[in-house]
């Protein structure tokens, strides 16, 4: 996890404009997601003041402020212009107030814009914050981009997980990060795994040593993250385990605040790991759309047993009746029989 960003990697990453103090946006850093809008401060309310967020002027703050005077909205500004505070932001291509500047200036506070609508700068600027400033967990293990399908592939050391990865890579699949997995909770659903930067786009394979893989294979092979959907655990075959044959064993691990679902293949020689990780795939986009196999498999079963059901309950019955038939025939009296015969 980052401890701050600088306003200069949020100014390219945000693509925003520098209105003033372009020579300070390197050392003014941002330690907070939350972005400010400063609207009762423009009031003269104090009371608690974020001056640590970034603060954001759309077009009702600067219309509220063109309503002030020159000393009330100076005397505003001042006070907003903290030590700690990164950076100002106005939207929608509006132009800063000459106060703002003026104090501003003062303090070394870079002031930025963009033409972008309040609610978009907004939005871009927390998600690049929220990304760079959230909490990271590393998870040994590799990443691949399976048909879209952010897959982390864990399993003991020497089990074979990057030699899998780079089968999946030679079938048109993506790597993302081998070894070792930094994950971060992009929101309340949604998990995000990417590569630390001295490892980004680089495969272990023992006996080789390391392979870059866009280099290898172009820069169709490799992602800079993806979205945690599944987690494919190896593991050793052995009679005594027990693996999942009806698809119906599916666990969760939770990881931060997000449960992502895991899967069990056992390895053993002779099983092709990149195919089988191909299937797990597609049965699990499968799944999430609404069709089960597992449910096939049951309601299969289920009308065979009724079928079954119904022919033995008739085979029943038919020996019934000819059970009772011949105890008929078995009762009859024989010179009953041979009178009616005559």
């Amino acid at each position: 996890m980052a401890d701050s960003v600088s306003v200069a990697d949020l100014v390219e990453n945000a693509r925003l404009d520098v209105y003033y103090g372009k020579e300070y946006l390197d050392e003014r850093t941002i330690s907070t997601s939350d972005i400010s809008r400063p609207g009762l401060e423009l009031t003269g309310f104090f009371n608690y003041y974020p001056a640590k967020r970034i603060q954001l002027l759309g077009i009702t703050e600067i219309s509220y402020s063109k309503g002030m005077t020159h000393e009330a909205l100076l005397d505003v500004m001042q006070q907003m212009c903290q030590p700690q505070t990164p950076a100002f932001v106005v939207s929608t291509q509006l132009d800063p107030p000459e106060e703002l500047l003026e104090a501003a200036k003062k303090e070394h506070i870079p002031v930025l814009g963009s033409k972008l609508t309040t609610s978009r700068v907004l939005s871009n600027m927390t998600n690049y914050l929220e990304d760079k400033l959230a909490e990271r967990k590393s998870i040994h293990g590799v990443l691949v981009d399976v048909y879209g399908l952010g897959i982390m592939i864990t399993g003991d050391s020497g089990i074979g997980k990057s030699e899998t990865a780079l089968e999946l890579v030679k079938r048109g699949h993506r790597l993302i990060a081998d070894d070792r997995v930094e994950v971060y909770q992009q929101n309340e659903q949604t998990l995000v795994g990417t590569a630390p930067a001295i490892l980004r786009h680089l495969l272990e394979i023992r006996g080789i040593g390391i392979i870059d893989v866009m280099t290898l294979f172009g820069t169709g092979a490799v992602r800079s993250q993806t979205n945690v959907s599944l987690i494919i655990h190896l593991a050793n075959y052995s009679k005594e385990a027990k693996f999942d044959r009806l698809g119906n064993g599916t666990q969760n691990v939770p990881i931060f605040d997000v449960d992502v679902p895991k899967i069990t293949i056992p390895v053993r020689t002779g099983r092709n790991l990149a195919i089988i990780i191909e299937a797990a795939a597609m049965n699990f986009r499968a799944q999430s759309m609404g069709y089960d196999a597992t449910e096939t498999f049951d309601r299969n079963l289920n009308n065979l047993i009724k079928v079954n059901s119904k022919a033995d309950a008739t085979h029943k019955k038919e020996e019934k009746n000819l059970a009772e038939k011949n105890k008929g025939l078995i009762g009859e009296d024989p010179k009953k029989s041979d009178d009616s015969g005559r």
